[in-house]
């Protein structure tokens, strides 16, 4: 009980290896065509300055999955751990990802940076509502829930 909020994030993290799998399938081939060595990526900014943006944005959008989103896996481990991973914030938990699976396809296709902004946006108001969530219990204003969930897990 309380576990539903699991199936989000692991469904993030699938999305993010087709990132990274669609990076390196279009990497690759653009930086053999463009006769850069692996090594060349040493230098900063290199892979931006001399490969496509459309080449780029896969591996800036693979980035950006690994920064706001560990919030929603630690949110959703701590809500499973409690037993409040189910009902509104499962639900909620399936929102974040879809937005941020919409923004991901934003960011590596026609990349509309106001697009983009407003779906992170919305995306982290989510992600406020599930921290919340995990806070009310965490820190007392759900004290009978959070002694279920220890009483469950004990």
């Amino acid at each position: 009980m309380g576990m539903d909020i699991l199936q989000p994030a692991v469904a993030l993290m699938v999305w993010t290896m087709i990132i990274w799998a669609w990076m390196y399938v279009t990497r690759i081939p653009a930086m053999q065509q463009a006769h850069i060595q692996p090594d060349d990526a040493q230098v900063p900014g290199i892979l931006d300055a001399k490969l496509p943006q459309q080449v780029q944005s896969k591996a800036h959008n693979y980035n950006h999955l690994h920064e706001q989103p560990t919030v929603f896996y630690a949110v959703a481990i701590v809500l499973a751990i409690l037993g409040q991973g189910d009902g509104m914030n499962a639900f909620l938990g399936w929102i974040y990802v879809g937005l941020r699976v919409v923004h991901s396809l934003v960011q590596v296709t026609a990349n509309k940076v106001m697009v983009r902004f407003v779906l992170f946006l919305i995306s982290s108001l989510v992600l406020i509502a599930l921290i919340f969530s995990a806070a009310s219990v965490v820190f007392g204003a759900g004290t009978e829930l959070q002694g279920d969930a220890l009483l469950k897990a004990g």
